[in-house]
């Protein structure tokens, strides 16, 4: 499972030109799933991305989690994060999961989510969506479950 996390001021998402989430300050969550993932991978996304110390404190230091600033998410899945494209220049997505198994997780990390106490604003599983994302810092930093980066 891969994840690109954006914190931000503030971000939505919208499919045919209406808001289906939105989030005031926190993280817009750009997940992937790949074949062969786990509840065990949106259980380690869930808990690394929701300790994440990458807000400012007192001091100025990036030492809080979303949890500590009472932070929202927003969660929109995204099978090109696995696009391969070693080869040539048209990315293959043969390591993606198929549709079926990649929604199961990607709701599952959600919840995962919801049950820390987190409210969490989702795309549209296999729309075509626009993200509007205000990247504050900016601040993006990419996971990956089985830790290849």
């Amino acid at each position: 499972m891969r994840a690109v996390v954006q914190r931000v001021t503030d971000a939505d998402v919208s499919v045919d030109d209406k808001i289906t989430g939105a989030i005031g300050k926190g993280y817009v969550v750009l997940l992937g799933v790949e074949e062969g993932d786990t509840e065990s991978d949106a259980d380690y996304m869930a808990e690394k991305i929701t300790g994440l110390r990458v807000f400012e404190d007192a001091e100025g230091k990036m030492n809080l989690s979303m949890m500590d600033i009472e932070g929202e998410l927003l969660s929109v899945s995204q099978f090109t994060l696995l696009g391969d494209v070693r080869k040539g220049k048209r990315p293959s997505f043969i390591k993606a999961a198929r549709p079926e198994e990649a929604n199961r997780l990607y709701q599952y990390f959600n919840k995962k989510v919801r049950d820390k106490g987190i409210k969490v604003a989702e795309g549209v599983f296999q729309a075509e969506m626009l993200v509007r994302i205000n990247n504050d810092g900016p601040v993006t930093i990419l996971l990956d479950s089985r830790k290849l980066f």
